[in-house]
């Protein structure tokens, strides 16, 4: 069988009507949930790693459209994780200050440090996809941001960021079943805006967005993963695995001890 890396990464051509939102690559849901429980513990020790040896960060991409679950992959998956080696940031609708500055000030601001792992939730992505969808921008603008994109996470990679963006693929049909969810349930209203069932009128418009930024800014040193996200037991488990995965890629080296150390005795 595949690795998850390899059964999960962008194709050349991407067309996200034509990729199955409720594959699960032939896990059942019990597995799946032991999976994500060892990856979970797996993962602390990697972050460790990753902090103790201080020279490299890993830079956690995750977009979607909303209700596929990108709080709960953070609440699910990156649990195990040391807070104080990893941090989220979630971009919202641009400041005033941010708006004064190129598309990517703001989120080069917020790249992990050497030793950190940083999530995103949302990214410079919205650039080339909301901005596209409304027309915020013009078709030259956004058009010149996929190879913005492209030279910017280059400049990441090259200086010590491993990367991995993570779409998070549900159907319009999934989305229209849990934002209902979050109407029949009390203690999910906050999470209901009007402004999500307006913008259901633009679905296809977004899957082609998304398929677009998807195909030209995928990159070895900047892989995209497409995980179906219909079955969120499937979701957590695919995204955690793919983590794993990737760190243990990077061989991670905890420094040497310091001469003479097994010598030293406190008193």
């Amino acid at each position: 069988m595949k690795s998850f890396c390899e059964a999960l990464r962008a194709p050349k051509k991407v067309d996200l009507d034509k990729l199955d939102p409720s594959e699960t690559l032939g896990l059942d849901k019990k597995k799946g949930i032991a999976l994500l429980a060892k990856n979970v513990e797996e993962l602390g020790t990697l972050g460790y790693n990753l902090y103790a040896e201080g020279k490299r960060s890993l830079l956690v991409v995750l977009q979607a459209m909303d209700t596929a679950g990108k709080d709960g992959v953070i609440r699910h998956v990156m649990t195990g994780l040391n807070p104080m080696g990893m941090r989220v940031t979630a971009f919202k609708v641009p400041t005033p200050i941010e708006l004064a500055h190129d598309f990517l000030w703001r989120i080069h601001a917020a790249v992990p440090p050497h030793g950190d792992i940083g999530v995103f939730n949302r990214s410079h992505y919205e650039d080339v996809l909301i901005a596209r969808v409304k027309s915020i921008v013009s078709k030259t603008i956004w058009t010149q941001r996929y190879n913005q994109i492209r030279e910017f996470e280059a400049l990441l990679a090259e200086s010590g960021t491993t990367i991995v963006k993570i779409f998070l693929h549900i159907d319009k049909h999934e989305q229209a079943e849990r934002l209902q969810a979050r109407i029949d349930d009390p203690t999910k209203n906050w999470k209901f805006q009007a402004e999500d069932v307006k913008e259901r009128e633009f679905w296809d418009d977004y899957m082609k967005a998304y398929s677009a930024a998807i195909e030209k800014c995928d990159a070895d040193s900047a892989p995209w993963y497409i995980v179906p996200s219909n079955r969120k037991w499937f979701r957590n488990a695919a995204v955690s695995q793919i983590l794993v995965e990737t760190l243990q890629g990077m061989k991670l080296k905890i420094p040497e001890p310091i001469p003479g150390l097994a010598d030293i005795k406190i008193v």
